[in-house]
């Protein structure tokens, strides 16, 4: 203890510029985790969080109910995480490398610039633009090729759709932190494998590539944290909260946030906030520990 004094006090301007950061943390990801008693709890808005009455696993009973439901959404969950974090990461790579290979700088420059666009546009925004191509009367993709595909009736088809617009909006900007490992490899690198009779292909293969994985690695192991998590907005309000698409759309997030709606029960949420924790806490650790017996230097801890 007296050794962690002495070393606060010695970096006494560090600790000082990193406080704020600190308490924002705290404040905001940290404190608000007591509310995940309430999964516990039969909440009442008169009582509050900690008057309320236990109840025991009866939120998560309740969660677990509809067994249909419950293996569908959390199978979708599942197969968007693995689609998007499979198809993104790839051409998060590629995208970035291209980039990087590009001959002229300064159009390179631009078209990253417009690339990350995108990742800003809400996805309140981003529904409308959706349906004006794909709504049954006035699309444009069904004006185009002269047919009548009822998009927002065909829940088949919403697997490619959703992830065409998840890599839409989040590749350009995802690109940016592999650029910049690119941007840090040693040109020297290069210049010794052309004298060696490399040509592109070659170096990207035995130089590039090695050099993103340990930052592929890093960017999947925290990934995984929240596998059991989607983006709420792509799965509502993109598809529009179709009762008819819930087979192949519906992931625990939705599926929360329809019961906020419809029952108030605040308790049911939180059980299901703490399942989503829980397994994602576990498969980092697993993930992380797998990384570790691998390749050390590249795990997380």
């Amino acid at each position: 203890m007296k050794g962690f004094l002495e070393n606060t006090w010695k970096h006494r301007a560090h600790v000082i510029m990193a406080l704020p950061v600190f308490l924002i943390l705290f404040f905001i990801m940290y404190v608000p985790m007591a509310g995940l008693v309430m999964a516990f709890k039969n909440f009442d808005y008169t009582k509050g969080i900690w008057a309320s009455p236990w109840n025991g696993i009866k939120n998560f009973q309740f969660m677990l109910a509809s067994k249909n439901t419950f293996v569908t959404m959390t199978k979708n969950t599942l197969m968007y995480y693995v689609i998007f974090t499979a198809v993104g990461t790839f051409l998060n790579v590629v995208l970035a490398i291209a980039i990087d290979q590009f001959v002229f700088k300064k159009v390179a420059k631009v078209m990253q610039t417009i690339m990350i666009i995108p990742v800003f546009i809400s996805y309140a925004a981003v529904q409308f633009i959706v349906f004006a191509f794909i709504s049954t009367d006035t699309g444009i993709l069904n004006h185009t090729f002269g047919t009548n595909i009822r998009f927002y009736s065909t829940a088949s088809l919403w697997p490619l759709i959703l992830t065409i617009v998840k890599i839409w909006n989040s590749v350009g900007y995802g690109s940016v932190l592999y650029m910049s490992v690119l941007a840090g490899i040693d040109t020297e690198l290069y210049e010794a494998a052309q004298i060696d009779g490399a040509n592109k292909w070659k170096q990207i293969w035995h130089i590039t590539l090695p050099s993103l994985i340990p930052m592929i690695t890093v960017m999947l192991l925290l990934s995984v944290g929240g596998i059991m998590r989607s983006d709420t907005g792509l799965f509502y309000q993109v598809t529009r909260n179709s009762g008819q698409l819930y087979s192949t759309t519906q992931v625990i997030d939705s599926y929360v946030l329809n019961a906020i709606f419809k029952s108030s029960n605040f308790g049911f949420t939180a059980a299901a906030s703490f399942f989503q924790s829980v397994i994602g806490l576990l498969l980092m650790l697993l993930s992380n520990g797998l990384v570790r017996k691998i390749a050390p230097e590249n795990a997380l801890f």
